[in-house]
């Protein structure tokens, strides 16, 4: 028996839960691309104590600015895009990704609120620390899911009281609204919570599921995106009842197509990740056109030196640094180099530069976003060096250490490179 739960309208709910006013409104919370880091004016960022896939490192709390502050630009344009409304918003049609701007016309009414990430990553953790006292296993998906594994610990007809009760604890305890579905398995519970929503809770028994899931259209399964449907619809599947009858063809898709049609059917869907490990680490930006490739290259400098800092804050040792470069003709270029040597914060910043360099391909038009990634981890003990290059990798290690040291006690600005000020114009 699983269990999953969804935070409504979590970043909106955790707002109220700090500012009554907000409460029985239309409120969306609106996220603007940070571009602050690229300021050469002094600036002290908050570092998370907390570590994991859904915490970052590096928090920003822009709540406490007011809309003219946050949303409105130099020139006077409204900026920013939905990250999350409430229902009340949605009742207008204000949506996830939608411009600040259209959504106002939408609902002229709407209360904008600019994001608070170190209210919602401690309400995130406090909420995972409830549920690992409440059930054996918990799993955390996002920020905001949760799955846990009730076998052989609640009965089957005490499973919906059990997450009625666990629903009055999460709002005695955080005041936070959250929806539960309940199932025989795991990617089954997750799409029964879209049932249980708003702030409810919905079970579907087993010997009831295949009844209950086969006129359910396939995008509203966790996991098919939009390209996979397409590909699902092109061999004339359309619910999910629709994938239940082509065990043939998702079998002969191997692993993917496998594992697919298992969570659809409720088959050996019953893993619980404790853990998650992070894959790579990335940062980047999108801001109005820059056509100035020194500036540029200073934005690739100052990024990657915030990647340095969560690199070290994840100790790992990254072989493989990428970059992408996106223009305002919507064309991208990216590119990626392999390295065999101990992380430090001089080279990196090196062969960040040299990918920006080698991968601007079209010097003439302007840039609009810049994304540094690093992946293929080992851990700095486990690496195998080149003796040849120990000597003077180590020396720059140690130096990336100390930097880090101050950079945790005093923020992450606290030291630049001479590189990464800005130059002034004449």
């Amino acid at each position: 028996m699983f269990i999953h739960l969804d935070l409504d309208c979590f970043f909106v709910s955790a707002h109220r839960t700090i500012d009554k006013s907000l409460e029985d409104i239309p409120v969306a919370v609106g996220g603007r691309s940070n571009l602050n880091i690229f300021s050469s004016k002094k600036e002290v960022r908050k570092i998370s104590e907390n570590s994991g896939a859904f915490v970052s490192t590096i928090l920003t709390n822009e709540g406490e600015k007011s809309f003219k502050d946050y949303f409105v630009d130099e020139n006077g344009r409204i900026r920013g895009i939905i990250t999350t409304s409430s229902y009340e918003a949605r009742a207008y049609g204000v949506k996830t990704a939608m411009s600040v701007n259209e959504a106002l016309k939408l609902c002229p009414n709407l209360k904008m609120v600019p994001p608070n990430y170190p209210l919602y990553h401690d309400l995130s953790q406090k909420l995972l620390k409830l549920l690992e006292l409440e059930i054996p296993l918990v799993e955390q998906f996002s920020i905001d899911e949760f799955f846990g594994d009730l076998s052989g610990y609640i009965e089957e007809d005490e499973v919906v009281e059990f997450a009625y009760n666990l629903k009055q604890k999460i709002a005695d305890e955080l005041n936070l609204p959250i929806s539960i579905g309940i199932a025989n398995t795991k990617f089954l519970s997750k799409l029964i919570t879209e049932y249980a929503k708003p702030d409810g809770v919905k079970y579907v028994k087993k010997e009831h599921m295949k009844n209950f899931v086969k006129d359910i259209p396939i995008a509203e399964f966790p996991g098919i995106g939009k390209g996979y449907q397409e590909r699902l619809r092109g061999y004339g599947i359309k619910t999910l009842g629709d994938i239940e009858k082509k065990k043939a063809l998702f079998y002969s898709w191997k692993k993917p197509g496998i594992e697919l049609y298992n969570r659809v059917c409720g088959i050996n869907d019953n893993q619980i990740i404790k853990h998650r490990d992070k894959k790579s680490i990335g940062i980047g930006r999108t801001f109005d056109m820059i056509y100035d490739r020194n500036e540029l290259i200073r934005r690739v400098i100052i990024l990657s030196r915030y990647l340095c800092f969560l690199v070290k804050k994840a100790d790992v040792n990254p072989l493989t640094y990428a970059i992408k470069i996106k223009y305002e003709s919507n064309t991208k270029s990216k590119n990626y180099v392999n390295v065999n040597r101990i992380f430090n914060e001089e080279d990196f910043k090196f062969n960040m530069k040299k990918l920006f360099i080698q991968n601007d391909i079209h010097p003439s038009h302007g840039v609009i976003q810049l994304n540094l990634t690093v992946s293929n981890f080992t851990k700095p003990k486990e690496f195998t060096y080149n003796i040849f290059e120990y000597e003077g990798d180590i020396k720059k290690r140690e130096l990336s250490n100390k930097l880090q040291k101050l950079r945790d006690k005093f923020g992450i600005d606290i030291i630049k490179s001479a590189s990464e000020l800005e130059q002034k114009k004449h």
